[in-house]
């Protein structure tokens, strides 16, 4: 398995990624996403900004996350840790259904930390839905501490923001 900077030509398979990913999470009673978001335009935009990143085994594009340094304006009313705002940024993290419970997700998250190591930043930034116990335990499992809750999207739960500092 590789981890690397997704290309435009890459689009439709990331799409077909997180169809799966979703068609997975609905089957689960989680609501977090559906069928228009994430979205194509989406995306685009991430890999336009080069911040888009996926997992390949056997050419097959099995998971995918952006990462920047772009927060949702929600995030300013919290007290986060990292006081110098020298962070990184996770989104849409997702892997293809099939592959659940392989230590993907785990995977991509270190390769954030190494990420935030390399450009010399101090930590991560994230927020998962309240509405998805596992992504919730995840992070808490990865050393990351709920900073505060957010409301992101109307007819939504809240979502629980989370932090890791990076030594």
């Amino acid at each position: 398995m590789i981890i690397q900077k997704a290309k435009i030509s890459d689009l439709e398979n990331i799409m077909l990624m997180y169809k799966s990913c979703v068609e997975g999470m609905l089957a689960n009673n989680i609501d977090q996403w559906d069928e228009s978001y994430p979205n194509k335009d989406i995306i685009t935009q991430d890999l336009i900004a080069q911040t888009y990143f996926i997992m390949i085994e056997h050419n097959i594009i099995i998971a995918g996350i952006n990462i920047d340094q772009n927060q949702d304006k929600t995030y300013l009313s919290l007290q986060w840790k990292d006081k110098k705002n020298q962070f990184l940024v996770v989104h849409r993290l997702a892997v293809k259904e099939d592959f659940w419970s392989n230590g993907i997700g785990k995977s991509l998250m270190l390769f954030t930390e190494n990420l935030v190591i390399e450009q010399g930043l101090k930590s991560i930034r994230l927020d998962t839905y309240s509405g998805n116990p596992k992504a919730m335990d995840f992070y808490i499992r990865m050393g990351y501490n709920e900073v505060g809750t957010i409301s992101l999207k109307p007819n939504k739960n809240k979502y629980h923001c989370f932090e890791k500092t990076i030594k």
